[in-house]
């Protein structure tokens, strides 16, 4: 595999930056404050411009309703192209109401489902407003007990949700469902996996996608294979990036595994999810609760683009010619090869080619910002992910 390739696949990577990692975050037990922190969504536009400004990758900025609710979208928009970026994806909350306790679209009380499809269909006509492509759905819903509810009657009343939102979506939208293994529901989770999410986006129809978030999955889940089967069923909508360690740590991506990080997307190049038409959108979801905000996100994009660079650079006729052979350590080689290649030198000349910083996080904790805005920020309310 030669250089020029790699070139290619990192100068057309793009990687969308959620908004919410730019505010206050932290444990269910305490939410840490850092100074500078947006206090609105114009705000974390701002800062997002400088992950962009740093790193040329970050166009696309996800938002989250109503974290990140305003009177105007269409102004919204028109300021974040301003900064020469775009608004993602519209995530929706419907996990921190009271009304939620038992769930939102599978709840037992017909008039809690009301509410919680209407907040979805709310996001239908903010993704209008924006102009975003997808909508991405993430359901808290779940039991902790056994016998506390019907669990099938809870997969009639998602499936009927889905249904609704679904039929809402305009011609180029698409719905992308999330999976989580468990928490806040620890007996029963009603999407507790990718299986589960594949099982309603084919009932749905072709604009409903899974989306997989790689911190979501048991302890030595083979994440790849997950990520091979979708691409396979053209059914990988989006990746939520990020890195654990016991659960959903939502640490910074690569962090506890990069060769994790580089195998799935090894599979993500070889099924062809790098391609524009395979509409996979790459995408983190992290909270820096130690970490200042601006740099952590960074420091991500540039493990991601580390890692994709691994991947690219697999000897992919070798490995073929020795899988074909049944050879197994050559095989193995031709990974561990790849993986075990320093692209850091590589990327930083990349990077002065096209005019940006070799080292990203160097340069921007060398340009003053964070100690402009810790200047500027003072009054009103920070940011943060609303607990």
């Amino acid at each position: 595999m030669t250089l020029d390739v790699v070139r290619r696949g990192i100068e057309s990577l793009q990687v969308e930056v959620p908004s919410w990692a730019f505010g206050n975050s932290g444990t269910r037990f305490k939410v840490f404050a850092q100074a500078g922190v947006p206090r609105d969504p114009y705000e974390k536009l701002a800062d997002a411009a400088q992950v962009h400004l740093f790193t040329g990758c970050t166009r696309s900025v996800s938002l989250h309703i109503p974290w990140d609710a305003v009177d105007d979208y269409e102004d919204l928009a028109k300021h974040a192209a301003g900064l020469g970026l775009r608004i993602g994806m519209i995530n929706s909350n419907v996990f921190q109401d009271d009304d939620y306790k038992l769930g939102s679209v599978t709840h037992p009380d017909a008039a809690v489902r009301r509410k919680a499809l209407r907040h979805l269909l709310d996001c239908v006509d903010i993704m209008d407003a924006t102009g975003s492509r997808d909508l991405k759905l993430w359901f808290a819903d779940g039991l902790n007990y056994p016998g506390q509810d019907n669990l099938r009657a809870r997969q009639d009343r998602l499936a009927d949700a889905l249904r609704a939102v679904y039929d809402r979506l305009g011609a180029e939208q698409r719905l992308v469902l999330e999976y989580k293994l468990f928490e806040p529901a620890f007996y029963a989770t009603d999407v507790p996996d990718w299986g589960t999410s594949y099982a309603h986006c084919l009932e749905l129809g072709p604009k409903a996608r899974v989306v997989v978030d790689t911190g979501h999955h048991a302890p030595g889940t083979n994440i790849e294979f997950i990520v091979m089967f979708l691409l396979r069923a053209d059914r990988l909508g989006a990746f939520d990036f990020n890195s654990r360690f016991y659960a959903d740590d939502d640490l910074m991506v690569g962090a506890a595994d990069p060769f994790q990080l580089f195998r799935i997307m090894h599979e993500v190049n070889v099924g062809g999810g790098f391609a524009p038409d395979a509409g996979v959108a790459f995408m983190l979801d992290q909270c820096h609760n130690i970490e200042p905000k601006i740099p952590g996100q960074i420091r991500s994009i540039l493990n991601i683009q580390e890692a994709v660079s691994k991947a690219l650079l697999v000897d992919r006729d070798a490995l073929a010619a020795a899988q074909t052979a049944g050879d197994v350590l050559a095989a193995n080689a031709a990974l561990m090869d790849a993986y075990n290649t320093d692209v850091r030198p590589f990327l930083a000349d990349f990077r002065e080619q096209l005019g940006l910083p070799a080292d990203p996080v160097k340069s921007f904790l060398a340009s003053g910002y964070l100690e402009r805005i810790a200047r500027e920020r003072v009054g009103g309310t920070q940011a943060g992910w609303g607990a």
